[in-house]
């Protein structure tokens, strides 16, 4: 059984923030002393690193879930809670992070690329943080803002200079193995090899990567055989050299015909139509071989191919070969742009820029939706008044009601924010001032007893002792309409 693993789906969660404390200082003497709690920790991160050690994807093929490790509550006294470690995988060079539509994320080539896959959350403020002039003693805190949490596609291709491509036993692992120090498994039986093999060649002052593409056979290019699971790893080779058996005993088979076939699964493979190409017409140490390698030579020339007979068993003919691969990756390598080094780009802010956007929808509720009030509302404890009355003023300082307003927002209609959902009540939050009350309640949100009070009572009954006003006689006017 193979271990080699070139694609994966890997389940990331990065560390949720710790929740802010709520505490109050006290002491002898001191019942009171003010707000101490203390801050929660930010969560983890999930990044990738290039390796140039690791060179497949297996572990995460049987480990595909992956979670960094949050961050601690804050506690009394002032003291934060300390930070989730990031977690760091790493990856082999070439490899290619993409989402489940097929978007790519990030494609990580060179030792040491470094990519943050999955953010961690933010930690949670305590009330010591939250305390201002106007609410000295805050009685909530933040809660930690949950990590990203998404599924991601690995898939691995190899980056190689030349790639070696052909029918199965054409002789490319035998190729490689003599022409560089890769060490192959070779087998007279078809598919022997079932992992791509990458060799480093050093000629002279050249340098360069070969890579053995198996499986290739009519109908790779959709799935048969081997073919689809790894001509992902000729995409960044800049030159392909076919290797054709010219000693093969299979009926129907010809060098012309082999050459044709593997043209058309890369043709349907697509990408590749702009790669120089070899021809190394292999075996020619068996008579009947040579034989038939100088009767389609003429042919394969005329097609504009620059043909070589090699035999990887006695290695005629290979020191040519390696310097026409050698001759085309240079060419390769000067046509190519230079490496810009990485500038800094940046993007200011908009000066229109609210932060948010609001979207009136079809069921006539209204959907807000930004970064900063999405957060809020993920870092609020709805079982606590004041937090809610909290979040309440953050939105209305921001803009959101009075774009809510002018979007066409009626009172009572159903606001959603992330997976929270409110009926909006303008004359709650719009504007009004903070009244400081009791700790984790806000007089805003109070609803107004349907009990009258004892001043209300009284005055009731008061009323009803009163006598109307036509049954009272009237005062005489002076003491003398008495006698």
């Amino acid at each position: 059984m193979t271990t080699f693993v070139d694609r994966v789906v890997l389940h990331l969660q990065a560390g949720d923030g710790g929740h802010g404390c709520v505490s109050i200082h006290r002491e002898k003497f001191k019942p009171f002393g003010g707000p101490d709690g203390g801050n929660g920790g930010h969560g983890g991160s999930v990044s990738l690193v290039v390796d140039p050690q690791v060179h497949t994807l297996l572990d995460f093929h049987f480990r595909p879930h992956v979670k960094a490790e949050n961050g601690r509550g804050g506690a009394g006294s002032n003291r934060d809670g300390g930070n989730g470690a990031d977690l760091v995988l790493k990856v082999p060079d070439g490899t290619v992070v993409q989402t489940s539509d097929g978007t790519v994320l990030a494609d990580m080539v060179g030792a040491g690329t470094t990519f943050e896959v999955a953010r961690g959350g933010r930690g949670g403020r305590g009330n010591a943080s939250l305390a201002n002039a106007r609410r000295k003693a805050p009685g909530f805190a933040e809660l930690g803002e949950p990590g990203e949490q998404l599924d991601v596609v690995l898939e691995l291709k190899s980056v190689a200079d030349v790639g070696l491509v052909g029918f199965p036993s054409a002789g490319k692992s035998s190729l490689i193995s003599v022409i560089s120090a890769a060490k192959p498994k070779i087998a007279d039986y078809p598919f022997t090899t079932l992992v791509p093999n990458l060799g480093v060649v050093r000629l002279d002052n050249h340098t360069f990567t070969v890579a053995d593409v198996p499986g290739l056979i009519p109908g790779a290019a959709t799935g048969k055989g081997l073919g689809l699971e790894f001509l992902r790893h000729v995409e960044r080779c800049a030159v392909l050299v076919h290797v054709i058996d010219t000693a093969t005993l299979e009926p129907g088979r010809d060098p012309l015909a082999d050459i044709d076939t593997i043209e058309a699964e890369l043709a349907e493979y697509g990408g590749l139509a702009d790669r120089p190409r070899l021809v190394a017409l292999n075996k020619v140490d068996v008579p009947d071989g040579r034989d038939l390698a100088e009767i389609v030579r003429p042919d394969l020339e005329a097609r504009g191919l620059r043909v070589f007979e090699v035999s990887a068993a006695t290695r005629e003919g290979l020191k040519e070969l390696m310097y026409a691969m050698a001759e085309l990756v240079d060419q390769s390598r000067a046509a190519a742009p230079p490496a810009e080094p990485t500038r800094i780009v940046i993007r200011p802010k908009a000066v229109d820029d609210a932060g948010f956007t609001i979207e009136a929808e079809d069921d006539g509720s209204y959907t807000v939706r930004g970064v900063r009030p999405l957060r809020w509302v993920r870092q609020t404890n709805f079982d606590n008044d004041e937090a809610v009355g909290y979040l309440a003023d953050r939105l209305a300082r921001l803009g959101v009601e009075e774009q809510l307003a002018k979007a066409g927002a009626q009172p009572g209609d159903l606001v959603r924010i992330g997976d929270r959902e409110f009926d909006w009540q303008p004359t709650l939050y719009a504007g009004a001032e903070f009244v400081p009350g009791a700790r984790g309640r806000d007089v805003r949100l109070e609803e107004k007893p349907t009990r009258a009070s004892a001043a209300e009572r009284l005055a009731a009954r008061k009323a009803r002792r009163q006598r109307p006003a036509d049954e009272v006689e009237p005062a005489p006017a002076d003491g003398n309409d008495a006698e």
